[in-house]
């Protein structure tokens, strides 16, 4: 059964931990895009970690004897959520072509700053307070100490990619605050299957109009990647944030996802040999500051 009420708590230590477990799964999820790019064109790719996803949520709702009968006044809300995630994928694609892997990473990173202002507006019990703004600007330059020496100088002929990159960021936090109060009336399994299976024709049509023919090259090294994406990210990672979601509070959730990136660097450190900098420690540590301060108690 679902609560009536608005749920919009603080997160507890438990649920910190597992906050932190989430984020880090979903930093290695750079990492996995980039080995399945090596056998699959990119929508092609989100189709098929669309069906892996829908696998493994609806497995687990059917596991669970989660009823995912969608109900008439559902459908509104899961068309927008659907076409949301839908342009995030496709402003995020085509920004990250148009400007450089660093950059990109660092402009998307703002995606929690517009979650928290969308829910301070729309949100119940969720506005921004001085400590939770001076957490969220140091924990985002974190970010920017860690990746900034990736950064290829200041020219401007990367503008265009990166504000797409922002445009997405955008769509992603709208999605995030629309999801905090979709989850209160339909259940996180039901909303994540419907979402799944809505996006599936979407990538596979987009797929056959500007990918073609384009040809799948099956290796080992592709095949785990997309497995990672779709089991992990999307299997697990996404239904336990749109699970948190329905009970607490999003400005405190998405700020977790400032160490994604740090975290995304670790793996790349630990499986590819990448170097790992004083700054980027620097950044972590001011990550980790950031955080306190949005979820510290009054």
């Amino acid at each position: 059964m679902l609560e009536k009420e608005f749920r919009n708590e603080d997160p507890s230590g438990k649920t910190v931990a597992l906050m932190l477990l989430v984020v880090s799964l979903m930093g290695g999820g750079a990492l996995a895009v980039k080995l399945g790019l090596q056998g699959f064109p990119p929508l092609k790719m989100a189709f098929l970690r669309c069906i892996l996803g829908l696998v493994v949520v609806g497995g687990l709702g059917f596991y669970f004897g989660m009823s995912m009968r969608l109900r008439f006044e559902e459908v509104p809300r899961l068309l927008i959520l659907a076409a949301l995630h839908t342009l995030h994928i496709i402003t995020l694609n085509v920004g990250t072509q148009l400007t450089t892997a660093s950059r990109a990473t660092i402009f998307f990173t703002l995606y929690p700053l517009f979650t928290v202002l969308f829910g301070h507006f729309w949100i119940p019990n969720d506005r921004l307070s001085a400590t939770k703004t001076v957490g969220i600007c140091i924990a985002f330059s974190g970010v920017l100490l860690a990746l900034i020496p990736n950064l290829q100088g200041l020219s401007t002929g990367y503008l265009i990619g990166d504000l797409i990159v922002i445009l997405s960021a955008c769509f992603l936090a709208l999605r995030i605050t629309l999801t905090k109060g979709f989850v209160q009336e339909i259940h996180p399994y039901r909303l994540l299957v419907w979402l799944l299976v809505l996006n599936i024709p979407c990538f596979y049509i987009l797929s056959l109009i500007f990918e073609g023919n384009t040809p799948i090259k099956w290796t080992l090294q592709s095949s785990i990647g997309l497995l990672y994406q779709g089991w992990i990210v999307t299997g697990f990672c996404f239904l336990v944030l749109i699970s948190l979601l329905r009970k607490y509070k999003s400005s405190k959730l998405v700020v977790f996802s400032f160490l994604m990136p740090v975290s995304g660097v670790l793996f790349s450190y630990l499986f590819l040999g990448d170097e790992m900098t004083p700054s980027i420690l620097m950044g972590t540590g001011l990550v980790a500051a950031g955080i306190y301060l949005v979820n510290a108690q009054r």
